[in-house]
């Protein structure tokens, strides 16, 4: 079966290579992302870094475009965490921000599944922004994270 690419999976090209990684948190620990594409069609990034107890972290991100339901799919799962966290989004109107819907734990522990954003944006060829956020209880978004990241080396 022959899956023609669409602009969308042409997007997605604009996120491969080698990235630094500076989360808004801790300026000082500097994470690594190899991002590559998967024939044209999916993203595949592996990021490592270090966490405050000083282990290493390691996280695995695939995106891809779903042309029958005409969105962005994919998934996250990483060393520190238990849930994967199964993603579908969109672009904006600017085609910069991509912003990626999933359920997941609520970080207080209390057990209830809550609403997640995880939004990539464009800054510059070579700069983007992740950011992570959830949906509280009385359906304000609250920020979880935000990271810079810095091309290193394009693939």
């Amino acid at each position: 079966m022959k899956i023609e690419r669409t602009a969308e999976h042409r997007w997605l090209e604009q996120l491969t290579g080698r990235w630094s990684v500076i989360f808004d948190f801790d300026e000082h620990s500097v994470w690594t992302e190899e991002a590559r594409s998967l024939d044209g069609l999916w993203h595949i990034a592996e990021m490592s870094g270090p966490m405050p107890d000083g282990s290493t972290a390691t996280m695995i991100m695939t995106l891809g475009y779903d042309p029958d339901r005409k969105c962005f799919v994919g998934s996250t799962i990483g060393t520190m965490m238990r849930n994967l966290w199964v993603y579908e989004g969109g672009l904006d109107e600017t085609g910069k921000v991509l912003t990626l819907d999933c359920d997941g734990p609520d970080m207080d522990g209390s057990g209830r599944i809550a609403r997640y954003q995880d939004i990539i944006e464009i800054v510059d060829v070579d700069t983007r922004r992740f950011s992570s956020r959830m949906q509280a209880i009385d359906g304000s978004w609250k920020p979880v994270m935000a990271s810079q990241y810095k091309r290193m080396a394009v693939p």
